[in-house]
């Protein structure tokens, strides 16, 4: 498909030609459907997967994809492990003193709960969420009792199990998990927390973040970006 990229945007892209050489490494995590995840092939699928690889083509990069899981990814971009983090990041305050982000690929996704039923006090409540997410900050600044776990799976089977009495994270990530099992409800309450999401690079690489930055501007501007967060229903649209 012929892809229409402003003036401006192709001339941005021309900063970070010196990268068109050499393979960008995009780091995910791979277990945060419909973000990220991992296919039954094997492969790294969902809407961060096809966003990837259509900045790349926008931006004429040989990209390739890695997995790390949620609790190391910023530390294991900044030692280099790979070139860049897409995994459903929330631009915030605190991430962005270790690294730099482009600008949000989409707005805010409202937070969530999911229990086993809808009479959850919250405040006297046990919460799960996964560990250095926006979601377990919230939590532990509220000063409720919050349980972190390394992985968003693993807070689910939290609240089966009953170590904790609902779980918080993105409603994008929690709804069609609620909606396909009878014993799961989500909670009326939403939060609204983080600034969007964004993708990650070392503070070093300001060209390559650049790059990036002006691959998402295009598809902004072009309308692609809304339609590709209204197929995969990560959030809302620009």
């Amino acid at each position: 498909m012929k892809k229409v990229i402003a003036t401006a945007a192709v001339m941005a892209f021309g900063a970070g030609m010196a990268w068109a050489q050499d393979v960008v490494r995009l780091g995910t995590e791979g277990a945060y459907p419909p973000w990220n995840f991992i296919n039954d092939a094997g492969e790294i699928d969902g809407f961060e997967r096809e966003l990837g690889d259509e900045l790349c083509e926008r931006a004429e990069l040989d990209c390739t994809w890695v997995t790390n899981d949620w609790d190391s990814i910023i530390p294991n971009l900044v030692s280099g492990n790979y070139d860049a983090i897409i995994a459903g990041m929330s631009i915030t305050e605190e991430r962005d003193k270790v690294i730099d982000f482009t600008q949000n690929y989409t707005p805010p996704d409202p937070s969530a709960y999911v229990a086993l039923s809808k009479g959850i006090d919250l405040e006297n409540a046990v919460i799960a969420a996964q560990a250095a997410t926006i979601q377990a900050g919230f939590v532990a600044d509220k000063g409720w009792t919050l349980v972190e776990y390394a992985t968003p799976e693993e807070t689910i089977a939290a609240v089966r199990n009953g170590e904790a009495d609902a779980v918080l994270a993105d409603k994008s990530y929690l709804a069609p998990i609620a909606a396909e099992e009878a014993d799961l409800v989500m909670l009326d309450r939403e939060e609204a927390i983080g600034g969007g999401v964004g993708m990650g690079f070392r503070e070093s690489d300001e060209e390559l973040r650049k790059t990036f930055d002006a691959a998402i501007q295009s598809m902004k501007d072009d309308g692609s970006l809304n339609e590709m967060i209204k197929k995969w229903e990560v959030a809302s649209t620009f």
